[in-house]
């Protein structure tokens, strides 16, 4: 009997963090987009354009900013602000982020 060499392990995307440079599943990293040249997170991965993987770790996200590496990944001139993904990555884990009151949703 012949193997028909396929294996039986699910297949899973991967993504590269841009601070470590590790490979990990898709989702455990936080996806991050730019807005108005400002690095903001996207933990559902809903928003337009180019978006960069990073552990959810304060370290990687120093490591980024350290090795210029986010401007690359967005292919962007000059320094990003990153102050929405340190407020992001600042929670404790396991913590939802804040969600807008229904006054606050109608007025968008």
């Amino acid at each position: 009997m012949k193997a028909s060499g396929r294996t039986h392990a699910q297949a899973f995307p991967e993504r590269t963090c841009v601070g470590c440079r590790t490979r990990a599943a898709k989702g455990d990293l936080l996806r991050i987009a730019v807005i108005e040249g400002e690095c903001v997170p996207d933990p559902r991965g809903t928003l337009p354009g180019r978006g960069a993987y990073l552990h959810p770790a304060p370290a990687c996200l120093d490591l980024a900013v350290r090795r210029r590496a986010l401007p690359r990944a967005f292919r962007e001139r000059g320094p990003l602000g990153t102050d929405a993904v340190r407020a992001f990555l600042g929670r404790p884990a396991g913590e939802a982020p804040p969600r807008a009151s229904r006054g606050e949703q109608a007025q968008r």
